[in-house]
This record gives C-alpha cells, sequence and structure tokens, in this order.
C-alpha cells in the first residue's frame, strides 16, 4: 500500500500555509514540482529507497543539515494517519535513509488523530532528522540576549550552558562574566557569548559533559551561540553594537516575572523590531511569584505586542507540544512571538526552551549561503585582542566570500582611509580550531605580528581583488522614532551601522527644515573622525543618549582607499 508521508524541510522551496488542528502543527503543501509528497516507506523496493534516501539528501543540504518529517499527513493537509504497524515500519524505513546519508531521527511528537474499521488507533508523526557532524560543518544559530538589568539573562544562560541549577543568588552566572566589576555588581556590562549544543539526536551537549568549548562543537551538529548584552541603560551603546555588528539570527527578551515590563526592556523590544531581528520572550524567575503575578506580566506583555507599533501575535508555550509548534511557526512568520515561563533555580520549564532551540530552523537557506559564498571575502572587525605566542587576534562576523588560513586581505579602512595588507594566520570557531570560514559564521582570526594599534572595531577585512571604497559622508532614509525637540542641521548623533560606531553630523535634509517625532526624510550624515567602509542598503541606527531614529543607506560619496 501507499502510506501517505509529508515531508518538508525547514527551508525546503516548498510554500506552505499553518493551521492549528488537533493541538498538532499542520503543514498544507502547495503544488509544487519540486516535491514528491506520495511516499511508500513500508517495505520499499531497494530502487525505490535509493530514491527517498537521494530526496532526504537533498532535504538536508536545503535545510543546511536538518529536515522535519511529517507521517500520515496528505499532501493537502488531511489528516489521515497510519496503523501502528505501518507507522513502526514507515519510522523504521526512515531511520534506515537517514543512516544511509549520515543523519540521526529524532520522534518530535506523535498523536491520534482517527480509528479505523477495527476499532484500532491511527496516529500522525512528526520527525526530526539531523546530520551527524562532519568536520566542524555544524548549524550555528546566533541568539541576542536582551532584557532589563536584573532580569535573570545572565543566570539563565549559566544554567542552560553549564548544565546546573542556580542557588538563588546568581552562582550560575559567574562563569559568564568577564571583569572583576561584574562579579562585584552582578551586572553585565561588556558582551560575552556562550555556546549550548545539540547532537544528531536532539540531546543538549554543554559544559556538564564536556570539559571545553571544543568538546562541545565536536559532539554537536547544531550550535547555539548566545550573544549575553548588557541591560543597564548605562551600557546601551554596547547593546546596540551586539545587536547591528555581530548579526544574531533572533533575539531572547528576558523578562523578570516579578517586575513586569521597567527600565530597558521596552527600549530592547524596540532596537531588535526596528533592526528586524525575531524576537521571543522568556519570563523568568517565576519561583519568586505567586501564579497571579506570573499572570500579570504575561498579560501585560501580550497587551503591549498587540499593540499598532508592534503587532505581534503572542504565543504562550506551556507543554512540549507547543514549543515544537512555536519554534516551526516562529521561523515562518514574524509576526508570531512566543512566550516562555521559567526558573532557573526550580527548572520549571526549562526543558521547553530547549526543545525550542533544538527545533528552530536557520532563517537562511543554504541556496542563500552559497550565494554570499561566491562574491569576495568581507570579514568585518568586532573585536581586538592579544594572545600571548599568537600575537594580534581579531573576532568577528564573515559577511561574505569564503576565508581560509593562509589567505592574504586588506584591512581598513584607517583614520588617513587606506588598506593594509595582511596575512591569516589560524582560525577558531567558538573556541576550537577551524580549517575554513563561510559566510555568515562567525570566528576568530589571528594576524601574526601585525601591529594592534593600526587596528580598531569597525573595519573590515576585504580580498584586495574588491578595490574597496570609503566614504566621509551618505545619504539614509531614515524615521525619527523620538526627539523631544526638532532635528535638524547641525545636529550630532552617534551613527551604528554594522560593526560601525562614530559620532557624525547631520549636514542637511532634503526637502525639509526639521523633523519631528514620527517623520521621513532623507538625510545626509557626515562622519566626524575618521572614514569608514559602507555597504548600499545597509540597516542604520542612530541615536544622542537614547535611541532616536533608523533607516538604510540609500547612497555614499565613493571615495578611493588610496
Amino acid at each position: 500500500m501507499d502510506v501517505p508521508f509529508c515531508m518538508l524541510s525547514s527551508n525546503s522551496p516548498v510554500a506552505f500555509a499553518c493551521s492549528q488542528t488537533c493541538g498538532l502543527l499542520v503543514l498544507q503543501v502547495l503544488p509544487c514540482s519540486l516535491t514528491s509528497l506520495q511516499l511508500k516507506l513500508v517495505n520499499p523496493t531497494q530502487c525505490r529507497f535509493e530514491h527517498l534516501a537521494t530526496q532526504l539528501k537533498w532535504r538536508l543540504q536545503e535545510g543546511r543539515g536538518e529536515a522535519v518529517y511529517q507521517i500520515g499527513v496528505e499532501d493537502n493537509g488531511l489528516l489521515v494517519g497510519l496503523s501502528e504497524g505501518d507507522m513502526r515500519a514507515s519510522l523504521k524505513t526512515l531511520r534506515r535513509m537517514a543512516e544511509k546519508v549520515g543523519a540521526d531521527i529524532t520522534l518530535l511528537r506523535e498523536r491520534e488523530v482517527d480509528y479505523d474499521l477495527d476499532g484500532n488507533c491511527r496516529k500522525i508523526a512528526e520527525v526530526l532528522v539531523r546530520k551527524v557532524p562532519d568536520d566542524q560543518q555544524f548549524l550555528d544559530l546566533r541568539v541576542a540576549v536582551l532584557g532589563n538589568v536584573d532580569s535573570g539573562k545572565s543566570t539563565l544562560l549559566g544554567v542552560l550552558t553549564q548544565g546546573e541549577l542556580d542557588n538563588g543568588r546568581g552562582r550560575a552566572r559567574l562563569n559568564l562574566f568577564r571583569h572583576l566589576h561584574e562579579i562585584q555588581t552582578g551586572r553585565t556590562s561588556s558582551i560575552s557569548f556562550e555556546i549550548l549544543g545539540f547532537n544528531s539526536k536532539g540531546e543538549v551537549v554543554n559544559y556538564s559533559d564536556s570539559r571545553t568549548a571544543e568538546e562541545i562543537c565536536e559532539s554537536s551538529s547544531k550550535m547555539i551561540t548566545f550573544i549575553d548584552l548588557a541591560g543597564h541603560h548605562k551600557y546601551l551603546k554596547t547593546t546596540i553594537f551586539g545587536l547591528t555588528s555581530y548579526c544574531p539570527d533572533f533575539a531572547m527578551l528576558v523578562v523578570s516575572a516579578n517586575t513586569g515590563i521597567v527600565g530597558t526592556t521596552r527600549e530592547h523590544l524596540g532596537l531588535a523590531m526596528a533592526l528586524k531581528v525575531p524576537i521571543f520572550i522568556v519570563v523568568s524567575k517565576v519561583d519568586l511569584c505567586a501564579r497571579g503575578t506570573v499572570e500579570r506580566t504575561v498579560r501585560q506583555l501580550e497587551h503591549v505586542l498587540k499593540l499598532p507599533g508592534c503587532n505581534k501575535v503572542p504565543m504562550v508555550v506551556a507543554c512540549p507540544d507547543d514549543a515544537v509548534t512555536a519554534a516551526q511557526q516562529f521561523a515562518q512568520s514574524s509576526s508570531i512571538t512566543p512566550i516562555f515561563t521559567l526558573s532557573s533555580v526550580s527548572g520549571d520549564n526549562l526543558d521547553l526552551v530547549k526543545v525550542f532551540f533544538n527545533i528552530l530552523p536557520p532563517l537562511s537557506n543554504s541556496k542563500e549561503q552559497e550565494e554570499l559564498m561566491q562574491q569576495l571575502t568581507e570579514f568585518q572587525v568586532d573585536e581586538i585582542y592579544t594572545v600571548p605566542d599568537v600575537g594580534t587576534v581579531v573576532g568577528g562576523t564573515l559577511y561574505s566570500g569564503v576565508c581560509c588560513e593562509g589567505e592574504r586581505l586588506v584591512v581598513g579602512p584607517t583614520d588617513e582611509g587606506r588598506f593594509l595588507k595582511l596575512k591569516v594566520g589560524s582560525i577558531q570557531r567558538n573556541r576550537s580550531a577551524c580549517r575554513v570560514l563561510r559566510a555568515g559564521q562567525a570566528a576568530t582570526l589571528a594576524l601574526g605580528n601585525f601591529d594592534r594599534s593600526l587596528l580598531r572595531k569597525g573595519m573590515v577585512m576585504v580580498s584586495p581583488k574588491m578595490n574597496p571604497t570609503i566614504c566621509w559622508q551618505f545619504e539614509a532614509a531614515i524615521v525619527l522614532l523620538f526627539h523631544a525637540k526638532t532635528f535638524r542641521r547641525g545636529f550630532q548623533v552617534t551613527v551604528h551601522v554594522g560593526n560601525i560606531r562614530q559620532t557624525a553630523t547631520v549636514d542637511c535634509l532634503h526637502g525639509k527644515e526639521e523633523l519631528r517625532t514620527g517623520e521621513r526624510a532623507v538625510v545626509c550624515f557626515r562622519f566626524i573622525k575618521h572614514p569608514e567602509y559602507l555597504r548600499m542598503g545597509a540597516k542604520l541606527l542612530f541615536r544622542e543618549g537614547v535611541t532616536k531614529g533608523i533607516g538604510h543607506v540609500t547612497i555614499f560619496q565613493k571615495l578611493s582607499s588610496g
């Protein structure tokens, strides 16, 4: 018999709509010549099996190492279901297919949907297929962690990455702090990175069973890199730099259940939305509050998310089934905003967040990444270090191209607007050695004895073939989010464009004399200190103390790098 079997990669080219039926997410597949949806998985012939395995391999490539299969669902979204015997046979065949292409399967959820004429139950199942890691090419998602000071961001990350619950006095966060004053005050003031891995079977890989980051990378098929950002308003510029420079795939807004939306919470939510970073919310410290207080905080969040300025659809996650649905819908719709309620002390609902991270697919598919890899190398410099016996080391993200050990690049622009030659030594991703860096990946590059004083944050390392240009002056289409007075010519603001952070002067407003809150215009900015390397269409955020406005670069005056 032919068994109805619907399969989808997390980012396949198949267009689909989502509906909620019997508590299970149904993916209704629209007609597409690239997809075969009627599959015979009960005792398939050898020829048929080879075809299915090849199809699975293509799915994994499309989903960058992940694919989700739904068993017992017709291609029109009808929940047909399979008998117990047919379900076991289909899962067995899928497991054989996965083994052939070097992958593992994880049963995400199984539901009863109907009964046959004999009264036997018919089921549908959803299965995650994930590639076994090879040559360190694991799937890497970056999650920026936002929220007001004392909301529990660093404690939550400590619990997730260390595998041990907090003692109620902040012990879990101590491993995340980088400076003495952070330990003394309990407040994050710098950007730190923490990793949480998942192996091919969907099991958590963290420091509880791995001694080093290298061991975590070697055992993981999927890596979540958390970018822990400061919550205090005093360090807002650091938080904005983390959001604009490190290109996070998602943002996690942490809200304390006992205080609700206070301090910088609204501003951080606005920042993520302005930069179009998909955001989900974690309500922490539920162990300190009565149930009514937690529910009041959740209602407060739902009200804010539904306001005209947000237009989000809140989705409270209360069980593993909700977590699976939330992960899939969150990646497909920017309006869906999952809300988790948990405790880092008692461990309540921590597993739901782990399920969510395990299933959460990347926003870009393999085709988009390959197109970026075909371009010339461009690496943005976000951090600069001096490491004993290694020399100068830079950290950042490879925006385009491919970077290998020994590659010769140019870095700049300097204060004089020049680009300097250098050679890339060793490369590390998540603190483990890496031979090849691909577009979209973050890493640190060793530059040997290159003079550190010639480098600064905001520079780029590019291929000499690019013949990079620089600019002092540029135009941007902006919208003024908030300003107490009028915004006019001569005004000075701090401009954030990618990894660039510099003071700029407003040279002119095209077609207008001044701007007020909520108004739009094309504005000409001029950098004050030194020229910068810009990309057309790059997102822009400018501020004077608090956030003032957002926009994108429309044109800039190109100058030769000399």
